[in-house]
Order: structure tokens, then sequence, then C-alpha cells
């Protein structure tokens, strides 16, 4: 079994901005270095899809709630069209 790498520790990985932390990116590397931590020699696979998966949905819900509920706001705090929102939101089961 290979050894356990601590990604935390190394410099390229301490995520800044001018000097400002980023949380949401620091907490990211966080989950997938558990993530990794966790497979016990097992290789990932389709991770991209995995990662999509488990952020889309909370994404959508949060940013909906943020929005408090209006859709166009929420589209344009996305980046992406209305109906796109709306497309992704039945998907997710989350449309009125």
């Amino acid at each position: 079994m290979p050894a356990k790498k601590n990604l935390r520790s190394r410099p390229e990985f301490a995520a800044r901005s001018n000097g400002k932390a980023l949380p949401l990116r620091d907490q990211a590397e966080q989950a997938l270095a558990d993530y990794f931590a966790t497979l016990n020699g097992h290789r990932p696979a389709r991770l991209y899809d995995l990662v999509l998966r488990e952020v889309e949905e909370p994404l959508f819900r949060v940013v909906l709630d943020y929005a408090e509920g209006n859709q166009s706001r929420a589209a344009g705090i996305l980046g992406i069209t209305r109906g796109t929102l709306r497309k992704k939101l039945r998907q997710f089961g989350l449309s009125a």
C-alpha cells in the first residue's frame, strides 16, 4: 500500500489570492484529500463525475435559497441562463 501523502502540508496546496485564504477552495481540497485517504489502496475512477454529482445539487439548492427562490437572480449568481437553471432544478427535483 502506498504511503499516505499529506496534501494540506504542501505549500502548493495553500490556496491564496492576493494573500487572502480561499476557504471554498481549501475545503474542496481537504474533502478530496480525505477522499483519497479513505481509498485503502483502491484506484479512484470517474472522479470528475463523482465530484460534480456530489457538489452540483447542493450548489443549486444553496444558491436558490440565497436568492430567496428568485430563479433569475439565482441564474445570474451561477452565471447560467434561467432555462439551464430550470432544467437543473427539475433534474434534482428542486423545482416548485
